[in-house]
């Protein structure tokens, strides 16, 4: 007799099992792109106390919300100065496409902001395309040339990200052509991983070191950032501070990778929001918030996450899953491709392939040009100049006549999850969880 009811177990149900089953036939750790697929408290559980009667909201037609915003201040002689409050994360050629990397520095260019490097080096074409290159310096140095720095406006050391904080990067072996891979003087058609450590340091002391000798190599000119994924916040903020960093750029677990070892996506690091409420905290406690800038990124995918990332404390944010999204990630054409990859548009996360359908995770020349540089750089523009203008909406709805004029108590959370780490209070209560 057919049971009509499947007894599925909590511990071992169908996912874990056909992991498990697959691990077993490879006999390795798994590797995929994107980011974690968990479900963590996110800006969604917080939502603004727009004006009304206490507060009078600004008028959208007649009167200015500035989105202005300058990062950098504190050593550099040259600013960086952004017309908005989003910049574009580093993302490297090699696990982008040329066309990708293009379009993400041409969109950036014309909404007046920048755009970042990546592991293997400063793209020729991406620095031509963009106005405002953040040069990054990572623990491999693949493709790192001293003669780039004086050709950047900024330079993002990476001690780690997001998605992986404590890994190194990888690069599959299908992804590295010779453009790549003459980039990276590595060889040709081989796997290729990022140490996770840089070379020369091995604590915050030696960070200082590094600082000093970038800065004396581009004359105090520009800025140097600190990417971190978040872990222990608030002491790597503080360390980074000491070391000399201008600007911390913080990557909650929600970030996103070409490639890495799932087991850190799901199982590393921490959620955006709690991450941004203790960076602010640190800052504030050495006397720093302010002087320090701060730039938080991981999961950030709409104007309200801009403006509820602002009102926490972040003088800007960065995006870098969501932009790629904009440019046709996930996108339903191809469809024979999605599923000669066994997966299906909206659910792809197999960057590591070498085999995107749309063109941006790829080195295939016959996939690439599946991505128009125009048209894509076209749609992330469109793309960041609708999350500004939600950004803008919501700050005149508070009263504001600048996005950095959004504060911690435009806001309340929706869940006792989010209460406790954003430290702010359960919507209509005065109850704060851990605080009450």
């Amino acid at each position: 007799m057919d049971d009509p009811i499947l007894h599925t177990s909590s511990t071992f149900n169908p996912q874990v099992i056909a992991a498990i089953q697959e691990r077993a036939e490879l006999g390795r750790y798994m590797i995929r792109g994107f980011g974690a697929f968990r479900n963590v408290p996110r800006l969604d559980d917080l939502v603004f106390l727009t004006a009304s009667m206490t507060r009078l909201p600004l008028e959208g037609y007649r009167e200015k919300c500035d989105t202005r915003t300058v990062l950098g201040t504190r050593f550099a002689k040259r600013p960086m100065e952004l017309e908005i409050p989003i910049t574009v994360a580093g993302m490297s050629f090699g696990a982008l496409s040329k066309n990708a990397k293009v379009a993400l520095g041409q969109a950036a260019t014309w909404l007046g902001t920048s755009t970042t490097t990546g592991d293997g080096g400063m793209l020729p074409a991406e620095r031509d395309a963009s106005a405002k290159l953040v040069y990054q310096c990572l623990p491999s140095r693949y493709g790192f040339n001293p003669k780039d720095l004086k050709k950047a406006d900024a330079i993002e050391i990476v001690i780690g990200q997001g998605a992986k904080p404590g890994g190194g990067g990888l690069l599959m072996g299908q992804k590295v052509n010779a453009v790549v891979a003459g980039m990276r003087t590595l060889p040709e058609g081989v796997d290729q991983r990022s140490p996770s450590r840089h070379p020369d340091w091995i604590g915050p002391d030696d960070l200082r070191i590094k600082i000093e000798e970038l800065r004396e190599a581009t004359d105090w000119e520009i800025p140097i950032y600190i990417k971190m994924g978040a872990t222990r916040v608030k002491d790597d903020v503080k360390l980074a501070v000491k070391a000399g960093a201008d600007v911390i750029v913080l990557d909650g677990m929600e970030g996103g990778t070409a490639a890495t070892q799932s087991i850190f996506q799901e199982h590393s690091g921490i959620p955006t929001l709690p991450a941004l409420v203790q960076a602010v905290e640190a800052l504030k406690e050495i006397g720093v918030y302010g002087e320090v800038q701060l730039v938080i990124s991981g999961g950030i995918r709409s104007g309200p996450d801009v403006a509820k990332a602002l009102a926490l404390g972040a003088d800007a944010v960065s995006i870098g899953t969501s932009a790629l999204i904009a440019m046709g990630c996930n996108k339903p054409v191809y469809i024979e491709d999605y599923q000669a990859l066994g997966t299906e548009p909206y659910h792809c996360h197999h960057c590591h392939t070498g085999r995107c359908p749309v063109g941006i995770t790829t080195q295939d020349e016959d996939l690439m040009a599946r991505l128009p540089i125009e048209e894509a750089s076209t749609h992330v523009a469109n793309y960041l100049q609708s999350m500004v203008m939600e950004a803008q909406s919501l700050a005149r709805s508070c009263g504001k006549s600048s996005v950095h004029n959004l504060e911690r108590e435009d806001l309340v959370a929706l869940t006792l999850e989010a209460s406790a780490m954003a430290k702010l209070p359960l919507a209509g209560t005065d109850f704060i969880l851990g605080q009450s």
